[in-house]
């Protein structure tokens, strides 16, 4: 059961640049079947580009961005950190939801995640199923029973 009254599927942009990572991570979202639209970005620059609607995306608007955004930290060109600082410093983008899903579970990296504007920051799980339920406890939260999450209604 939806909760959610939305105009249009719901966008989450996956940011990650492993592969089997990412591929559990949709995996899990898609067994979920909350009708969310999966994007996947293989790294930080790309993943500026989607949300601003620069090219190649220039067939987006920054107005269509995702309304949930799992970002992985370490990523090639543009770092997690320096994705998460040009979001949350946009007042276009920095009402969108940001879950930093890392393997590193360094204080630091968290403490600096939170203050860059991180709704929250999850440690990766090692084991293939606790990973597979983290992101599902992930997407059934933010996407179906968060108020806020997803388009607002017109």
């Amino acid at each position: 059961m939806t909760s959610k009254i939305a105009t249009r599927p719901v966008d989450l942009l996956l940011v990650e640049d492993q592969p089997s990572d990412a591929e559990l991570t949709l995996r899990a979202l898609r067994a979920l079947d909350l009708g969310t639209r999966l994007h996947r970005i293989k790294d930080g620059a790309e993943a500026l580009d989607f949300v601003f609607g620069r090219a190649p995306y220039t067939d987006r608007s920054v107005e269509d961005a995702p309304g949930l955004i799992l970002l992985d930290l370490k990523l090639p060109k543009v770092n997690g950190h320096e994705v998460l600082r040009a979001l949350k410093s946009d007042d276009r983008t920095q009402q969108i939801p940001v879950i930093v899903l890392s393997s590193s579970g360094e204080r630091s990296d968290v403490e600096r995640c939170y203050a860059l504007g991180a709704n929250s920051y999850v440690v990766k799980p090692v084991d293939f199923d606790a990973f597979t339920q983290t992101v599902q406890r992930i997407g059934t939260y933010w996407l179906d029973l968060s108020e806020g999450a997803g388009p607002c209604p017109a």
